[in-house]
């Protein structure tokens, strides 16, 4: 094998492998060990729900009315309205709609300080044993609750993640349902890679402070191994979004987020030690750390494929990379096609969120943080 084929080879391995090759492993592995099952009770806990606000005015009330309605007892459940130096009247809404409820806190930052601010503000007023986070965009099943802090009777358990579905997602959809699978089989081996930042909870013995520019859900999952718990999801702990608007706001949402979730790992990198933390380490390494790597072996596969064009079998594939790129090119350009044809949808999809990966990278490269948050606008 020449220097190029070992090139192209590589490279087309280390861009399938989060994809492809890492679902199948984790499936297999489970399979073969008898994956763990996490035993479940009806115990009830003291709660708080911190829900951070940016000017959310058209979402806040149906959001506080969604957690009035969850089936579990408002005696037990304490909720810290956040307002990250709103500019509208989303305070007022959030005071007037929980008029008479005593279990509401609504709190204010003077000005725009971000999301980890916003989410420390919320934990120094916090009473409950269990802290859930949540934001505006979801609306939650009523049960959600009820399921998500079920799994907290086992006190090998230090967070627990729900499942966010998008209505009308489009490849959206398709990506956030193989998040949500490699998130169930990850459980079973250890602990997922990382929670959904919308909905999720965590035991307020293993809350640390929120740091500016690092992802809050992923650290969360970090924290919490490295303190010798486990990270795990719940199916039935659901809630439904609306998906982004345009191709421009997911990539930039894609952008900011994995720039996030880049500063938020190597500040933690000690996980990534598989001596330490072997099946975590493996997750960590496979899910998130070869997914923002992607980029690189793509541009490799392409060129590898471009130097070897004068065998069949490498110009076969450089047309078929040529192809898959045009579709996505098509895809970018032209969002009405892309809506009507699932193939160009899925290539301008997959080269959306790459480029956003390899956009993160150059950020955090060049020093780049996300300090301030800005939540992503979905439609209402």
């Amino acid at each position: 094998m020449t220097c190029w084929e070992w090139v192209f080879w590589s490279s087309a391995v280390a861009v399938t492998y989060p994809y492809v090759i890492y679902p199948a492993l984790l499936v297999l592995i489970n399979k073969l060990r008898g994956g763990d099952t996490v035993t479940v009770s009806d115990a009830q806990f003291a709660v708080t729900i911190i829900l951070p606000v940016a000017n959310e005015a058209k979402r806040i009330e149906a959001k506080l009315r969604n957690i009035q309605a969850l089936n579990y007892p408002q005696q037990r459940t304490q909720v810290i309205v956040v307002g990250d130096g709103c500019t509208d009247d989303t305070l007022d809404r959030a005071r007037a709609v929980s008029a008479g409820s005593d279990n509401v806190v609504v709190t204010a930052l003077p000005q725009r300080s971000g999301k980890a601010a916003a989410l420390n503000a919320g934990l120094a007023l916090a009473t409950g044993e269990i802290i859930v986070f949540t934001d505006a965009a979801i609306m939650l099943d009523a049960g959600s609750l009820s399921a998500l802090l079920k799994h907290f009777e086992n006190p090998a358990i230090g967070c627990v993640s729900g499942e966010d579905y998008v209505d009308g997602g489009g490849s959206e959809g398709l990506y956030g349902r193989l998040e949500l699978l490699l998130r169930r089989e990850e459980a079973k081996l250890h602990s997922i890679a990382g929670a959904s930042g919308c909905y999720y909870a965590q035991r307020k013995t293993l809350c640390k402070p929120f740091i500016g520019g690092m992802a809050p859900d992923f650290l969360s999952v970090l924290n919490t191994v490295a303190a010798g718990s486990r990270a795990v999801c719940e199916p039935q702990a659901r809630g439904a979004m609306t998906a982004t608007s345009s191709q421009s706001a997911e990539f930039a949402r894609k952008a900011r987020t994995f720039l996030r979730g880049i500063t938020a790992l190597f500040g933690n990198a000690t996980l990534l030690n598989p001596f330490k933390y072997p099946a975590f380490s493996f997750i960590l390494f496979s899910h998130k750390l070869m997914r923002w790597l992607a980029p690189m072996p793509m541009c490799l596969c392409l060129l590898a494929a471009w130097v070897l064009r004068e065998h069949m079998f490498y110009f076969a594939m450089l047309v078929a990379q040529a192809a898959f790129y045009g579709l996505a090119v098509v895809g970018i350009l032209s969002p009405k096609v892309s809506a009507s044809n699932f193939v160009v949808r899925l290539s301008a999809f997959f080269v959306l969120v790459n480029v956003a990966a390899l956009k993160a990278l150059l950020l955090w490269i060049g020093g780049r943080r996300v300090e301030i948050w800005e939540p992503t606008r979905r439609p209402t």
